[in-house]
């Protein structure tokens, strides 16, 4: 029952972090209508400016994490103006080709400026684990859920509760007549991207000192973002953050029962099963956002 139990709270501090690689993929896609696949090398950027901030900056631990997610908010800014407002119009292959080649030039880039040698981040967390009963875990994992949720939470508030999301909403629903009342379409675009790109960025800031950071970290990242946007349905912010979850559960059960070897392909299994059984996603609505 302990061994059970450490799954769980293991699927709670992953699931965090999924959730925000899942959401930020969906917001993209349900507004601008774009496949995001730079979103794996915004997730190895984000642990990477948390790597340069906390030891070649010296702004500590706590202060380079909002530091990478506001880098991850202006490189997708930037992505948006140099790459996607010139192709808007133009047909979906077309931008995906676009994304896939941004994507393949910022993996690189982070190859050729750090090399290929894994770099770990120091934290400010003892070492010794938080026993919880017949479960413990990390400071620093029980920081990285308390974060991911945190972020979770001003996500869902910025889009149902601000006259940003408001008009991020009626873009998603009608983007000529959102423009006719008077909502700036173009920027909102940017702003969409740049949020979900942010959210990217932030999961690998809170999973770079969990685990390493090198630059093809980002491979197996959008992989299951993909993933996850499958199990909640495109579009669909609560199905991704649920979904994120989902996706935790089912590799940690797999893992722990299994075989650890089995981890990544346990998710996959559930993709497929979904895309037999309801293609749509299991938490697919009329609407794709809001």
């Amino acid at each position: 029952m302990s061994e059970f139990l450490q799954h769980l709270l293991n699927t709670l501090i992953l699931g965090g972090t999924y959730a925000l690689l899942g959401i930020g993929l969906t917001l993209i896609f349900g507004i601008m209508n774009v496949v995001n696949f730079t979103h794996g090398a915004l997730y190895t950027v984000g642990a990477y400016v948390m790597y340069l901030a906390v030891t070649a900056l010296g702004l500590g631990f706590f202060a380079a994490l909002p530091t990478a997610i506001l880098g991850g908010l202006l490189l997708g800014a930037i992505l948006d103006l140099a790459l996607l407002r010139p192709l808007r119009g133009a047909d979906m292959d077309t931008t995906m080709l676009v994304m896939i080649g941004a994507g393949i030039v910022l993996q690189s880039g982070t190859l050729w400026l750090f090399g290929g040698v894994a770099k770990s981040i120091p934290t400010p967390f003892p070492e010794a684990p938080l026993q919880l009963g017949p479960v413990s875990v990390s400071w620093l994992r029980l920081f990285v859920l308390g974060a991911a949720l945190a972020l979770i939470g001003v996500t869902y508030w910025l889009i149902n509760r601000t006259r940003l999301g408001l008009a991020m909403r009626a873009t998603f629903q009608d983007h000529d007549t959102a423009s006719l009342m008077g909502v700036n379409v173009r920027l909102i675009y940017t702003a969409t991207f740049a949020i979900g790109s942010s959210l990217a960025a932030a999961a690998g800031a809170l999973l770079g000192p969990v685990y390493v950071v090198f630059p093809q970290m980002g491979g197996m990242a959008e992989l299951k973002a993909f993933a996850i946007v499958i199990l909640g349905g495109l579009g669909n912010i609560t199905g991704a953050a649920i979904g994120g979850f989902i996706l935790a559960l089912a590799e940690e059960l797999g893992a722990g029962y299994i075989s650890s070897g089995y981890r990544d392909a346990m998710g996959f299994l559930i993709i497929i099963a979904v895309l037999i059984f309801k293609p749509t996603g299991l938490f697919a609505k009329a609407e794709r956002i809001g």
